[in-house]
C-alpha cells in the first residue's frame, strides 16, 4: 500500500466465511486518501506528471507510475462537472466578465482556445467563480450563450456586470439581462489608451487621465476628458476616440459612493484569480486536450478560493446598493 512513508505490506486477516471487513484500510485499498490529496495539489500547482512522479518517489521513496497519477487527476473531471452545474444565487450585485487564452491539442495542432470566466459577488459580500467555458476566440455572441446558461442555472437578476472593452459586450449582456447597468473595465480602457503613448510620457499621460475616472460625478468625468484632450489630443486623439466611443460605460461607476467605484469600477477581481491560474499554467507549453486544461484550471480555482472571500467595506457598499437599485436587492442581505 502507498502512503506517507512509503510502501508498506499489509497482511490483510481471512476467514472461513470471508466476513472479515477491516475499518482502517479497506479491502483492496492501493493508498490512503490523502495521498491523492498529495497529487492533486501537485497537479494544481502546475506540475506534469513526470515531475508528479519524480517528486513523491524524492520525497517518499514511493515508484508512482503515471498511470495512477492520471487515474487520480481523471477523477477530478467528475467533481468539475458538478461544479459546472450547481445551482447559482438569484441576485449578484456585481458579476466580473473576462477570457483567459490558452494552449491546447486539437486534432494534431496546438490551437489557441479562449477559457471564460464568471467572478460573482454575492448579496453577502462573497466572490465566486461561477463557471468556466472554452471557445476559440472570445466573442460577444458566445458571452450571451455563457449568460444564458448562468440564467439557466438561477440567476434573476444582476445588478451590475463588469466587462472589458469587447464590441457588442453590453448587447449580449442587455439581451439576457435587460436591466443590468453594464460598466467597462477602467483598467482595460487605460491599458488601450497608454499602448499608443511613447515609454518616457506614459506616467504624465496616466496621470492626466486620472481625474477622469476618480471625478465627482459624470459631468465632471466630461470636463476632465475635455481638459485632457486639450493637452493630448493633437498628439493622441486616438485616446480621446476611445474614451468617447466608450462613454456610456464608463460612467455608471461615477453614480455611486468611493466604496462602491472600489468593488466595481474595474476587473482587477477578476484579472488577480487570472493571475493566480496563470502561475499554475505557465509551466505547460499546451495542454494535451481541453479536459486537461479543465481540472487544472478547476483545481487552481479550488487554491485560490481562501483569497477570494470577501469583499472589503462591503456593509458600506451594500447600503448604498440598496438605495441605487431598491427592491431588485434582496432585503436578506445582510
Amino acid at each position: 500500500m502507498i502512503c506517507d512513508q512509503g510502501n508498506v505490506a499489509i497482511d490483510t486477516p481471512r476467514d472461513r466465511n470471508g466476513s472479515f471487513e477491516p475499518k482502517i484500510v479497506r479491502k483492496r485499498q492501493r493508498r490512503f486518501v490523502g495521498f491523492d490529496e498529495k497529487i492533486l495539489a501537485l497537479y494544481s500547482r502546475g506540475l506534469s506528471t513526470r515531475d508528479i512522479e519524480a517528486h513523491l518517489e524524492e520525497m517518499y521513496g514511493v515508484k508512482v507510475g503515471r498511470d495512477l497519477i492520471t487515474k487520480v487527476t481523471d477523477a477530478v473531471m467528475d467533481d468539475v462537472r458538478a461544479w459546472a452545474a450547481r445551482p447559482l444565487e438569484d441576485v449578484y450585485p456585481v458579476i466580473f466578465l473576462d477570457a483567459m487564452v490558452l494552449k491546447v491539442r486539437e486534432g494534431g495542432s496546438v490551437q489557441r482556445k479562449a477559457c471564460y470566466l464568471a467572478l460573482g459577488v454575492t448579496v453577502e459580500g462573497e466572490r465566486d467563480v461561477l463557471g468556466m467555458w472554452f471557445q476559440d476566440t472570445e466573442g460577444a455572441k458566445f458571452w450571451m450563450q455563457v449568460l444564458a446558461e448562468l440564467k439557466q442555472r438561477g440567476v434573476r437578476d444582476i445588478l451590475i456586470c463588469c466587462v472589458d472593452g469587447l464590441k457588442g459586450f453590453p448587447e449580449a449582456i442587455e439581451a439576457i439581462f435587460p436591466q443590468t447597468t453594464v460598466q467597462t473595465c477602467i483598467v482595460h480602457l487605460l491599458r488601450h489608451s497608454l499602448k499608443y503613448v511613447p515609454r518616457k510620457e506614459r506616467e504624465q499621460v496616466a496621470r492626466d487621465l486620472k481625474p477622469i475616472y476618480t471625478a465627482l460625478d459624470a459631468d465632471a468625468a466630461q470636463d476632465a476628458l475635455e481638459r485632457f484632450d486639450e493637452k493630448w489630443g493633437a498628439r493622441f486623439p486616438v485616446i480621446t476616440k476611445a474614451w468617447l466611443d466608450a462613454w456610456e460605460y464608463v460612467i455608471p461607476f461615477l453614480a455611486f459612493p468611493d466604496e462602491v467605484r472600489r468593488v466595481i469600477y474595474t476587473t482587477n477581481a477578476i484579472e488577480a484569480l487570472n493571475r493566480q491560474l496563470r502561475k499554475a499554467i505557465k509551466t505547460k507549453g499546451h495542454f494535451p486536450n481541453e479536459d486537461a486544461a479543465r481540472k487544472l484550471i478547476y483545481l487552481a480555482v479550488r487554491n485560490a478560493t481562501p483569497q477570494w472571500t470577501r469583499c472589503r467595506n462591503w456593509t458600506t457598499a451594500l447600503l448604498a446598493f440598496k438605495i441605487h437599485f431598491g427592491e431588485r436587492l434582496p432585503d436578506t442581505a445582510n
